[in-house]
């Protein structure tokens, strides 16, 4: 069992995911304040699922190249690793808001976009994308 984490800085998209059976499910998003995660909302919810490990999404430009956002991204997956002691792997995020925008059929911030987009970050890893350590 992993758990998959969209990074955003005002709500992460949270998704469980399955190994076994190759699939992931929307969770409730974790809240954000002043670009930071609410970490005793973060323990409650490992505590709850007790992943083995955990995904979070690497939002690369489009060449491939980090941005700013990459950097914000590989701190929280290192906060995690830190704070918990979980095994942590980043995958390339490239176009999962807009896939999960279609899935949706959203336009526009809703927080059924940032979940689902951590159920394509889930998909991705489970799928064989390449995981970096952050």
């Amino acid at each position: 069992m992993l758990l998959a984490f969209d990074y955003g800085t005002r709500k992460i998209g949270v998704a469980s995911g399955n190994a076994l059976i190759g699939t992931a499910s929307p969770l409730p998003p974790l809240s954000c304040k002043n670009e930071q995660p609410d970490w005793q909302q973060m323990a409650a919810l490992l505590d709850e699922w007790r992943p083995q490990l955990v995904v979070v999404g690497l939002p690369l430009n489009m060449d491939g190249s980090e941005s700013h956002s990459s950097e914000r991204a590989r701190k929280f997956a290192r906060r995690i690793q830190g704070r918990f002691g979980l095994k942590v792997y980043m995958v390339d995020e490239r176009l999962s808001t807009r896939e999960a925008r279609e899935r949706t059929a959203t336009r526009g911030p809703d927080p059924k976009v940032d979940s689902m987009a951590a159920v394509v970050i889930a998909e991705g890893y489970l799928n064989g994308a390449e995981p970096v350590t952050p």
